[in-house]
């Protein structure tokens, strides 16, 4: 007898409360950056990322770890005084982070994952990574993806990394990006019946919408139209919204050990 599937989505972290994750397989979107950081420091050969809610935080983590750790994060995006790094994928290379701990803190991808502790396992998903965490998740009979927004607001670009996981998963997580699947709310996948919530299909509408319209407008032209975006835009951190839109750059997952409280690659 198949075993129903459920996948949702929170298009904001506050539209989920901690104890309804529990049990479930998460996985934790900050298109951009944090998310899309965090794999590109792992991926570039970061031991593990420590993510802090606050500044103080990593100052005090960082401390005894001297020169084997970097401090990254920003505020208002743009890098902390202070820190190593900023919150830029462009500026964690193996010179900068291979062999070292990253102690990370950032406005919203870092409380996002805060929000997931009750979670059975959590993820870390980037569109950098997008295949491999669709492995990770194929088989996963209850599934949540948990979207950081910018200070409260739901932004596009997580919207759409949560739909085209969505839309993958209900394909079984061997379909290509130019497949999408009619929005329902039950779907079949195989036998077993996938069922989605309402952000779910919202999720999954806007990324089959922005498929059909890659070819005339690439996905790293509709990420500069989003709100975080646009704020990148706006503080000169415009490349990174390219590197966020290098869909399957990296074959890792990135998986937030719940007990130790670290990212390492699963």
């Amino acid at each position: 007898m198949p075993t129903d599937r459920q996948i949702d989505v929170y298009l904001l972290p506050a539209l989920v409360e901690p104890a309804d994750l529990a049990g479930k397989a998460v996985a934790v979107i900050d298109v951009l950056r944090a998310t899309t950081t965090t794999v590109q420091a792992l991926a570039a050969g970061a031991v593990e990322v420590i993510p802090c809610l606050e500044v103080e935080e990593a100052r005090r983590i960082a401390a005894p770890l001297g020169n084997r750790a970097v401090t990254g994060g920003e505020r208002g995006g743009k890098q902390i005084p202070g820190f190593d790094l900023g919150n830029s994928p462009a500026e964690f290379t193996p010179e900068r982070v291979a062999g070292k701990t990253v102690v990370f803190t950032t406005t919203n991808g870092t409380r996002a994952m805060q929000r997931c502790k009750q979670a059975r396992r959590v993820l870390i998903a980037a569109f950098t990574n997008l295949s491999a965490v669709c492995r990770e998740l194929v088989d996963e009979p209850r599934v949540a993806l948990v979207c950081a927004g910018t200070d409260g607001h739901v932004t596009r670009e997580d919207s759409l990394l949560a739909g085209a996981l969505v839309t993958e998963l209900y394909m079984g997580g061997t379909a290509g990006l130019a497949s999408s699947a009619p929005a329902n709310t039950t779907r079949h996948a195989g036998r077993a019946r996938l069922r989605l919530n309402d952000q779910a299909e919202i999720a999954a509408d806007a990324w089959s919408t922005a498929v059909r319209l890659m070819t005339d407008r690439p996905l790293g032209m509709m990420l500069r139209d989003s709100r975080g975006g646009r704020n990148l835009i706006d503080i000169g951190h415009e490349h990174d919204i390219d590197l966020a839109a290098q869909i399957d750059k990296y074959d890792i997952v990135p998986q937030l050990d719940l007990a130790a409280w670290r990212i390492r690659v699963a």
